[in-house]
């Protein structure tokens, strides 16, 4: 089973953190994907640009409309993802666990199981 790991952002409590502890937190990321890519349930990662970077695109009256920033209102916004393969819940719930980010009281990490995957080697896969 595919699960998205998301893990989202909350600047206030990133900025209080120790700059000791922000590096260990970046650091935990690369030995976390090391022992996932290891176990073969790592397939995809990213991070992604802040709100300061990011666009909402919607089409209202057949035209689109451009707005900045995440598209809600919050403190929070989704910094990247993990895309797994796990043998079961339990066990994507356990990976999550291992993300550095889980450990950092304010911040947590969404498990989510993926419903719909398409990639270049097939053309559909549910599951």
């Amino acid at each position: 089973m595919k699960f998205l790991l998301t893990m989202h952002m909350n600047p206030e409590v990133w900025d209080a953190l120790s700059e000791e502890t922000r590096d260990s937190v970046m650091a935990g990321h690369g030995d976390f994907i090391a022992k996932i890519r290891a176990s073969g349930e790592l397939i995809s990662t990213q991070a992604l640009g802040g709100p300061d970077e990011s666009a909402v695109v919607r089409v209202r009256g057949g035209a689109p409309v451009v707005t900045d920033g995440p598209f809600i209102e919050s403190k929070e916004f989704l910094a990247g993802y993990y895309l797994v393969e796990c043998e079961s819940r339990d066990r994507a719930l356990e990976v999550a666990a291992m993300i550095p980010d889980a450990g950092i009281e304010g911040l947590g990490i969404e498990v989510r199981p993926v419903v719909f995957f398409a990639d270049a080697e097939t053309e559909t896969d549910f599951g």
